[in-house]
């Protein structure tokens, strides 16, 4: 097996190229946009890919909130916001950004920039202020797209948001979306977003990387356990063990 090679992860470009979309989404709501792009990509996540959703009542219907899924796909963005009423705002890698009519769609469809392999200390004060505004942000826990076919490793990010804002956290597991891009050979994965409860963690403002790294790491430990579930189990066995109040997690049992 041919050895992946490595993503060319910095951006060349300056961090003011990028101003006009942090300064726009500090301010304002997802427009028509992004009801727009869901419309029109629902009947693919649901049809094509039969995505479903467990726990979305573990989502806050209002006030601040962290999303932290893992990834697979490029598609990852809708399955997480299909099921969800609210509007997600996306921090996602700089270089989607360029061509300018995409640009648009993502600056008014809830999507911002992060400047991975730079401190970028502008994608996180966009993220407070979101919070600021009670809006919902998606970052994923591995910090970027899993190459292998597996879950990667939890990267600090989420935990610096969790820490330096004290918002709730909801851990998420996407279970089926490795395969979407086998659908050239007649593979339909069968997705499920599965949304766990919601977590909660002191307000640390100097947190240090070890920390932000170990709050990462729970959190992730949670979407793992839930994939894990949902690898093993299934989807129908994991909403049967919800039924009936057992923990989908292998081998464990909720107490009353």
């Amino acid at each position: 097996m041919s050895e992946i090679k490595a993503q060319v992860y910095k951006d060349p470009r300056p961090a003011e190229y990028f101003d006009h979309i942090h300064d726009w989404t500090r301010n304002n709501d997802p427009t028509w946009v992004y009801d727009m792009v869901r419309a029109a990509l629902t009947p693919l996540a649901v049809g094509l890919y039969r995505a479903r959703a467990i726990g979305t009542e573990n989502v806050p219907a209002d006030g601040p909130v962290l999303l932290a899924p893992n990834h697979f796909s490029n598609m990852d963005h809708f399955f997480a916001g299909v099921y969800l009423r609210r509007h997600i705002r996306f921090m996602a890698k700089s270089q989607l950004f360029g061509a300018p009519v995409l640009t648009q769609i993502f600056k008014y469809g809830g999507v911002f920039p992060v400047r991975r392999g730079y401190k970028d200390k502008e994608a996180f004060e966009t993220v407070r202020q979101i919070f600021q505004r009670d809006g919902m942000v998606l970052v994923y826990a591995e910090g970027g797209r899993s190459r292998t076919g597996g879950l990667g490793e939890a990267k600090p990010g989420i935990g610096r948001i969790a820490l330096e804002n004290g918002i709730p956290v909801v851990p998420v597991a996407i279970h089926g979306s490795a395969s979407v891009r086998k659908w050239k050979k007649m593979v339909l994965p069968k997705v499920t977003v599965q949304f766990g409860e919601p977590m909660t963690f002191p307000v640390v403002p100097d947190a240090t990387r070890e920390q932000q790294l170990d709050c990462s790491k729970e959190v992730f430990d949670k979407v793992k356990k839930m994939y894990t579930a949902l690898d093993e189990k299934g989807r129908r066995g994991v909403k049967q063990a919800l039924r009936e109040k057992v923990s989908p997690e292998p081998g464990r049992t909720i107490q009353p």
